[in-house]
C-alpha cells in the first residue's frame, strides 16, 4: 500500500459564509454531534497512515491551542502554524515548507466533512508519477478544473479549456511544489498550478463522486449535515468513537420536563430548564436555555443564555 505519513490541514480561513456562527469559533472547530469538524479530517488521515500534522491557523488561534494543547491528536504530533496575515492556500503551503521538508504530503481542508477514498487518490498519484494529484468532484459549487486522460489540462479557464469538475479540497503533493511558490506571498494555489501546467508540470486528478462530501458554508447546510447523519445513520468508517453521533452530551443537564424534538443536539455542559422545547435546534457547549423557552431551527453558540421563543435564529 502506498502510504504518505504527513499532512498539511488548512484551518486558517475566516468562515465568512457561516457568520455569525464563526465570530467566536473558527469554522474548523464547530461541533458536529460534539465532535470538532477538523477532527474528522485528522481521523480520516490517520486511518490512511498519516503520522504527523501541520495545521495553519489565523482567527482565534488560541482556540486551536486549547484543542491541541499538548501539540498532539490521538498520539500523533501536531504543529500549529499561525498566520498573522492570511497567506491563502498557496502561500500557506509555502509557509509550511520548513515542517514538511522533502517528503510527499497530503493537504486536506479542515472545514469539510467527507468519507471519500483518499487511498485511491494516493495510489493514483504514485501510479501516474504526478507532481500533484487533486481530488475532483461534481459538487455543484464550481466547475473550474478540466480533466483529460487523468491529467488536469486547465484550471479556471487559463488556457481556454472549460472545466466541468471542482476541487474537492484534498490533494497529494510532491515537494517540488515549494519551488513554484514565492516565499512570504499571499496567493492561492490555483494560479500556481495553472502556471505549472504551462511549464510542463504533471498535474493529475481523480474524480471522486462516491461517498459523502459536505462543505458547510451556511447555517442551513450546518443543520442539514446533522439531519443527514441521523436520517441515513451515516458514520464514516474512520470514526472510532462508539457513541458518535452523540445527541445529548453526558455532561449536560436537561430537565426531565424539557423536550428535544427532531434533529436537536445538546452540547457539553449545557443546561436546559423545565418545560423548554428544542426543535431542530443545536446547542453549543455551555449554552443555557431558560425554563419554558421554545427554540425552533436555532443554533445557540457557546456560553450563551437564551429565554423566550425563537425561530430560525443564530443566538
Amino acid at each position: 500500500m502506498n502510504t504518505i505519513t504527513q499532512a498539511f490541514v488548512l484551518a486558517a480561513g475566516l468562515g465568512t459564509r457561516l457568520r455569525p456562527l464563526t465570530e467566536d469559533l473558527p469554522k474548523p472547530l464547530i461541533p458536529i454531534f460534539q465532535k470538532p469538524l477538523i477532527t474528522f479530517a485528522l481521523d480520516h488521515l490517520i486511518d490512511l497512515g498519516v503520522e504527523r500534522f501541520v495545521i495553519n491557523t489565523h482567527k482565534r488561534a488560541e482556540l486551536f491551542k486549547n484543542s491541541f494543547h499538548d501539540n498532539e491528536y490521538e498520539g500523533h504530533p501536531v504543529t500549529l502554524l499561525h498566520e498573522p496575515d492570511l497567506l491563502e492556500t498557496g502561500g500557506g503551503i509555502k509557509n509550511a515548507e520548513r515542517y514538511l521538508g522533502n517528503d510527499l504530503f497530503l493537504t486536506y481542508s479542515g472545514d469539510i466533512l467527507t468519507d471519500v477514498n483518499i487511498q485511491a487518490l494516493t495510489d493514483e498519484h504514485f501510479r501516474c508519477g504526478n507532481d500533484v494529484t487533486l481530488a475532483l468532484r461534481n459538487t455543484n459549487l464550481a466547475s473550474d478544473v478540466a480533466l483529460r486522460d487523468r491529467c488536469v489540462v486547465d484550471i479556471a479557464n487559463r488556457y481556454g479549456t472549460r472545466g466541468n469538475l471542482d476541487f474537492a479540497n484534498v490533494a497529494v503533493w510532491n515537494p517540488r511544489i515549494f519551488q513554484q511558490i514565492p516565499p512570504r506571498h499571499k496567493i492561492s494555489f490555483i494560479p500556481i498550478l495553472a502556471d505549472w501546467i504551462g511549464k510542463g508540470g504533471k498535474i493529475g486528478g481523480l474524480v471522486m463522486n462516491d461517498g459523502k462530501w459536505f462543505n458547510i458554508g451556511s447555517r442551513a447546510e450546518y443543520l442539514d449535515v446533522h439531519r443527514t447523519i441521523l436520517r441515513e445513520h451515516w458514520v464514516p468508517q474512520y470514526i472510532k468513537l462508539r457513541e458518535w453521533p452523540e445527541r445529548v452530551a453526558k455532561s449536560s443537564t436537561v430537565d426531565p420536563s424539557a423536550q428535544t424534538r427532531g434533529c436537536s443536539v445538546v452540547g457539553e455542559n449545557c443546561q436546559v430548564g423545565p418545560g423548554a422545547v428544542l426543535d431542530d435546534t443545536i446547542l453549543w457547549p455551555g449554552a443555557q436555555i431558560a425554563s419554558k423557552s421554545q427554540l425552533h431551527c436555532c443554533i445557540v453558540r457557546s456560553q450563551k443564555k437564551v429565554s423566550g421563543i425563537h425561530r430560525n435564529s443564530d443566538i
